[in-house]
Order: structure tokens, then C-alpha cells, then sequence
């Protein structure tokens, strides 16, 4: 039996890591050792075979538990989470979610409610995917500017003011998600900052 960390990001912007400490404090404290980590950037809307997620299904063996920080780190759609699930069900494997809380395993129960959690997830993104179109067209309706604002450049201004000892933190062995802690600003700015200066 193996436990199996997965990890997804959509874009080269986004950053693993909180995923990765999500998962890495729930093993700590339900004393559980990851086995193995897959960690990919690519978007959920690409074919499953062309993921690591696709490989990685084929790979698994009977007992082995996939755990991810959310379900939506597996698929996008109904029909990819429940064709994801029902691998993981045929090959007795579990899906373990921290988010949501789930534990799904190869039983009724797991499967109604995977069903019932990946309607919801549809149907929730296809709302919120509504509501952002209507909201942006009544924006430009009025002529306002679209773009990120003035506060996100002014994290960045914050971390400028700080170089030298965001540098000896980095130095030390600080993450980026530490950092971003004791700076207020999000993982992805400080991990974008580090970059930016080559560390």
C-alpha cells in the first residue's frame, strides 16, 4: 500500500507549495508518511491522458490512497471526477480530500456521494461562471478599467522595501509560504518575488 500526495496547478502563476503544506500538516497529524508526491502544472481542461494524473491512475495498486487538498485539484468536470473516482474504486484505492473531507473508498456510500459531491461541483461552477460574465459586462458597461488593482502592486512594493530580509529569510530555509505569513501577503507573490530576484 502507497500514499499518494497529487498536486495541480493551473498555471505557471500559481504556486504548489500550500497545496503541498496542506497535505504534508494532514499527514503529520493523522500520522501518515506520503510515499510519493506527483505534482503537475497543467489545466484541469486538458485530456486526462495528457496529465500525470492520467499515469499515475494506471500505476495504482490495490490499498493505495490518492489524497489532493481539494477535489477540483482532480477534475473540472462531473464526468472526469467520476471516471477518476471509479478508477481509483475499481483498483480498491481510496480518494482522500482535505477540503471536503472526504474519504472515499470502494463501497455504496462512497459512490453515491461521489456522484451527489460532482453534481454539486458542476453545477456551483456553472453558476459562478454566470455570475463572473454578468458581473464583468456590467462593469465594462460603465466604462470602468478592468485589471488587477492598485493594492497588488503595492504587496510588491512591500516586498521591495523588504528585500534583504526576505533574502535571509529564503536563505535560512524559510518557504515561501512561511514568509508570505509574516509579510500578509499571499505564497504566489512572495514565490513570484524570489523569482524575480533569482534566488
Amino acid at each position: 500500500m502507497a500514499v499518494i500526495g497529487y498536486i495541480r496547478v493551473s498555471s505557471n502563476k500559481q504556486t504548489c507549495e500550500h497545496q503541498h503544506f496542506e497535505i504534508g500538516q494532514f499527514a503529520e497529524h493523522n500520522n501518515i508518511n506520503i510515499d510519493r508526491w506527483v505534482e503537475e502544472t497543467i489545466t484541469s481542461r486538458k485530456p486526462l491522458n495528457k496529465r500525470q494524473l492520467g499515469q499515475l491512475l494506471n500505476e495504482l495498486q490495490d490499498g493505495d490512497i490518492l489524497i489532493a487538498a481539494e477535489i477540483s485539484r482532480l477534475g473540472r468536470s462531473l464526468l472526469e471526477v467520476m471516471h477518476i473516482l471509479e478508477t481509483c474504486l475499481n483498483k480498491n484505492c481510496q480518494v482522500w480530500t482535505i477540503k471536503e473531507n472526504y474519504r472515499l473508498g470502494n463501497d455504496i456510500q462512497s459512490k453515491v456521494m461521489a456522484f451527489a459531491f460532482g453534481l454539486s461541483a458542476e453545477i456551483e461552477r456553472n453558476l459562478i461562471s454566470q455570475r463572473t460574465k454578468a458581473s464583468l459586462e456590467s462593469i465594462r458597461a460603465t466604462g470602468k478599467r478592468l485589471g488587477r488593482p492598485f493594492s497588488a502592486q503595492s504587496k510588491k512594493l512591500k516586498l521591495s522595501r523588504n528585500t534583504k530580509k526576505i533574502k535571509n529569510w529564503f536563505e535560512s530555509g524559510f518557504t515561501c509560504y512561511r514568509i508570505a505569513k509574516m509579510m500578509s501577503v499571499s505564497p504566489s507573490t512572495v514565490s513570484n518575488f524570489v523569482k524575480r530576484k533569482g534566488w
